[in-house]
């Protein structure tokens, strides 16, 4: 790292220099903190055991640093910092790479990594996706499952489990939520105090490299989840680092988040140089595949709310950490997490946008899944709920979330937000995800959605694997397997999906019979989808084609096998077309068809 760069808010590796680094001589410590007056590395065994205290000396405008020959790996230290205010605290390594198991707050001297990667052939054909498949499993990695005691799978655990059960439910990407390093688990990891340093809960960083490495070769890509807005307010982390608000702003009205944490202070090149850096690391040493960031509406707005104005600093900040980002990890997806409609989030920096890849489509989710609660006659007025987001769509490119914030905080699960009873619910919950299948941009889930889970998410509990034991839970579970099984096989679902030209309405503008109809046209597949959101039979349901051809139902979600009323052929119905189709349809279902050309 160039020292200046780092003040000027440029360096994307100033973990080279700052952080404990081990050598023949023993460990270099170098820490940022220009208000302190005196600061101490404080070494101790795993146990507690204390090792040493040794002073630092104060170098460049602002670094600290020292050389401790008694420091090796596997030992643990903090920086006791005498405050410009007087204060007198252990804080952990900003830039450490890994730390102690909470609420133990150290830091771990921690040596060049050992793991041997064996990804090469993914890395080299790694894509951003554009043009290809893209369905992500959001999980956490404490409460997708638990061993029979209830306690944590560790990395290598998980890796010989969830590759493969991802991979056989029709999964091209995993997307954890925070695993950088934090203290209180009712937070999921969005309050970190360990920027650098994957959370100790599940094992060691080598141990965290041999699961990605293990999705890479199951086919599987992982995306990390990112927080460069705020971070935890435990006195150990970054919270007054030097007895001054350093890495947060000094007036509570734009220094403290919603959440209760401290918001970094993005106009200081140091802090600027402090994320991109982690975001940077992730993706260097741990071969992630993206980096999804959290709360971005938070970097475009003071405090997230257009009514106060845009946050130039913020943007500038997130224009500087993306377009680095991108010249330096050219096939890793940078994802935005962003409520608002502020333009061009996903152009290139150089055109204007911020130089996110993607952004979540909230809007989209919001929309969809209240058309859902709905009664039938409430849906008959707000079909547009549904047809809106095709209006706004070609400017960004979105990604679909039912993530985890869509079943926390009394939200209920995606299946419980569904109109009806216990058993009303199912046959809505496979008419959602059909339409969510065909509806333009990638497809994210969160965990347990995907066989029906009935109990919002407890960071302290596994998903309920046992409701496999109910036909109706097991049904679903097949059905959607089955259903992202053909979105793999049929190009049709993503080829060119950023073009208008692949997308077409057959039908929707009848709301007052709750039924619409949806083209998708591929490079080497054509297929079509019709709905009947009502609680009435549709007999006979005509929908325009673009020529003719030849029909072939793939799925509808009204079959017996997953708990519907309709018997599933031998073989797959064919026919052919004209210029029109007709289809009955049972009451909240949808068809999928596969349309070729006559020869």
């Amino acid at each position: 790292m160039q020292i200046q760069e780092f003040y000027t808010g440029k360096a994307f590796d100033a973990d080279s220099f700052f952080g404990g680094h081990p050598g023949a001589q023993g460990t270099h410590f170098a820490v940022w903190a220009p208000s302190a007056r005196q600061i101490l590395v404080v070494l101790s065994s795993p146990a507690g055991q204390p090792l040493g205290e040794y002073p630092m000396q104060k170098t460049y405008s602002g670094c600290w640093e020292t050389d401790v020959p008694a420091a090796v790996p596997g030992q643990c230290y903090q920086y006791r910092v005498t405050g410009a205010d007087g204060s007198v605290v252990d804080h952990c390594d900003p830039y450490g790479t890994a730390m102690t198991l909470r609420p133990d707050g150290r830091s771990i001297v921690q040596g060049p990594s050992a793991f041997v990667w064996t990804d090469g052939p993914w890395m080299e054909r790694r894509t951003k996706n554009f043009d290809s498949p893209m369905t992500i499993y959001e999980a956490q990695a404490g409460s997708w499952q638990r061993k029979p005691d209830g306690s944590l799978y560790t990395y290598e655990e998980l890796a010989g489990m969830l590759p493969g059960y991802l991979r056989d439910n029709g999964y091209t990407h995993l997307e954890w939520m925070p695993l950088s390093e934090y203290p209180f688990d009712g937070s999921w990891g969005y309050q970190t105090t360990g920027f650098f340093a994957p959370t100790s809960r599940y094992g060691t960083p080598d141990q965290l490299r041999a699961l990605i490495n293990a999705c890479h070769e199951a086919g599987i890509g992982v995306i990390l989840d990112f927080v460069p807005v705020h971070f935890a307010v435990d006195s150990y982390g970054l919270r007054r680092f030097d007895g001054t608000p350093l890495y947060e702003y000094p007036a509570a009205a734009v220094g403290e988040s919603e959440w209760g944490s401290c918001n970094f202070m993005h106009s200081r090149g140091e802090i600027r140089c402090f994320l991109q850096s982690a975001a940077d690391y992730w993706l260097r040493e741990f071969h992630a595949d993206g980096l999804r960031m959290d709360a971005v509406s938070r970097l475009i707005y003071w405090q997230g709310d257009p009514a106060r104005g845009v946050n130039g600093s913020t943007l500038e900040f997130l224009r500087g950490m993306n377009s680095g980002l991108q010249k330096r990890h050219p096939t890793a997806m940078l994802i935005a997490e962003d409520s608002t409609d502020y333009p061009k989030i996903t152009a290139p920096v150089e055109y204007g946008g911020l130089g996110f890849d993607y952004k979540w489509d909230l809007g989209w989710m919001n929309d969809t899944l209240d058309y859902f609660r709905k009664t039938p006659e409430e849906r008959r007025q707000n079909l547009g709920k549904l047809t809106f987001s095709m209006m706004y769509f070609w400017r960004e490119h979105y990604i679909l979330p039912f993530s985890h914030d869509e079943n926390v905080h009394g939200k209920a699960t995606i299946l419980q937000k569904m109109y009806g009873d216990y058993d009303g619910k199912f046959p809505q919950g496979r008419t959602l995800y059909l339409y969510m299948m065909i509806h333009p941009g990638k497809k994210l889930d969160f965990m347990g959605n995907e066989f029906g889970q009935l109990r919002e998410y407890d960071e302290n509990r596994a998903q309920d694997w046992e409701l496999f034991r109910f036909p109706l839970h097991d049904g679903f579970a097949h059905f959607r397997r089955e259903l992202q099984q053909l979105y793999l096989r049929y190009d049709a679902f993503w080829a060119g999906e950023y073009n208008a030209d692949h997308f077409r309405w057959l039908d929707c503008d009848h709301p007052e019979e709750d039924v619409c109809a949806i083209l998708r046209r591929g490079h080497a597949s054509t297929v079509f989808a019709l709905f009947n959101f009502s609680d009435r039979q549709m007999p006979h349901y005509t929908v325009p084609l673009p020529g003719p051809g030849r029909v072939e139902e793939l799925l509808n979600t009204d079959w017996q096998c997953w708990g519907g009323t309709t018997e599933r052929p031998g073989t797959p119905l064919t026919e052919s077309a004209a210029r029109t189709f007709t289809a009955g349809l049972a009451p909240y279902s949808g068809r999928l068809f596969l349309l070729s050309a006559t020869e």
